[in-house]
């Protein structure tokens, strides 16, 4: 059979066609990482941020498509996702004031109920359905359900918005071990059962973090971390958490990207293998990251992982050939 273009499938980018032999190519490229990554689970944060540049119907199937071939491949994906456009959305056709302190949403009685309204009868359903749609294979739930996040307040200043204090992995074990995919609103309680919205970067982490997870991944609307905001040339492909931490103390990291980054930080020295930073309006940014030799956005892991790495890259290839997670 001759060689000649063939169409993408649907949701890849227009224009773009390939040969059966590259499309062959790209399968051998994904083998070892799909060897390597079996049975490893990853936490993946799916923000309204995400959706930027494109429409929310098309954006979120793509996603879908990510988190349903991570599945069929023995992978074992969480998804954990926030709401804040929405929220905000929905406040203002209410009449209610949106206002922010130090980039956290103030939270009174009124609002906490809103949240919880948009993100538990909203945003996760419409996560849910859309992988649903692939088969019989997500299940909602908060991290109120059967305890999953214990929370309390942050600062009475900024009313029901709340920290995480335990994570429970108990039903997200439970769901994973039934070969389910857990999508995970970020509405939290304390011991009364006082719900408590909490920011979806820090809730990504700490259960990344009770999990063991292999990969943390957030999916935002930049291309990665940059030493100098302005130039796209200084993207930071590869970094450490001491990196970060001077990049947070001299500036260059600040204002929303401080709980991404910090929750990056803090579950790759708690034992979380990798976290991600990546733009999540790039099609298929998942597989992109995962199951190919080239990196996309920025990558951290911590600098004792540096031999773990070269054992790693020598079992998934079975040679001394450079991969992504140590040569990107």
């Amino acid at each position: 059979m001759s060689e000649t273009a063939i169409d993408e499938p649907t949701g890849s980018r227009p224009g773009v066609t390939s040969t059966p032999a590259v499309k062959a190519d790209v399968l051998v490229e994904a083998l070892p990482y799909i060897r390597r990554f079996a049975g490893k689970t990853v936490v993946v944060k799916y923000g309204g941020n995400a959706l930027a540049g494109a429409s929310d119907t098309d954006a979120l199937a793509l996603f879908a498509q990510d988190i349903v071939l991570m599945h069929a491949v023995g992978m074992r994906p969480v998804v954990v996702h926030g709401g804040g456009p929405q929220i905000s959305h929905l406040m203002t056709r209410l009449g209610k004031q949106v206002e922010f302190r130090n980039g956290l949403r103030v939270t009174d009685s009124e609002t906490v109920e809103i949240a919880r309204m948009v993100l538990v009868g909203q945003v996760n359903p419409q996560i849910v359905a859309a992988i649903n749609v692939h088969g019989p294979l997500a299940v909602g739930l908060s991290g109120a359900d059967a305890g999953l996040i214990v929370a309390a307040p942050r600062d009475p200043e900024l009313g029901f918005v709340g920290d995480v204090t335990d994570v429970n992995p108990t039903i997200v074990n439970r769901l994973l071990n039934e070969e389910l995919i857990p999508v995970i609103a970020t509405i939290g309680s304390d011991v009364s059962g006082q719900a408590y919205n909490i920011n979806a970067d820090t809730v990504a982490g700490a259960i990344a973090e009770a999990l063991g997870a292999e990969k943390l991944v957030y999916l935002t609307d930049i291309e990665g971390l940059r030493r100098s905001v302005g130039d796209a040339e200084s993207l930071i492909r590869q970094t450490t958490p001491d990196e970060l931490d001077a990049l947070m103390a001299d500036g260059t990291i600040a204002g929303g990207m401080i709980p991404k980054v910090g929750s990056c930080v803090r579950a790759v020295r708690r034992g979380v293998g990798r976290a991600h930073i990546l733009d999540g309006r790039i099609a298929h940014v998942l597989l992109l990251e995962v199951f190919t030799d080239d990196g996309i956005g920025t990558m951290v892991q911590a600098n004792a992982n540096a031999n773990a790495n070269a054992n790693d890259k020598v079992n998934a290839w079975g040679d001394g050939g450079t991969t992504k997670e140590d040569g990107r």
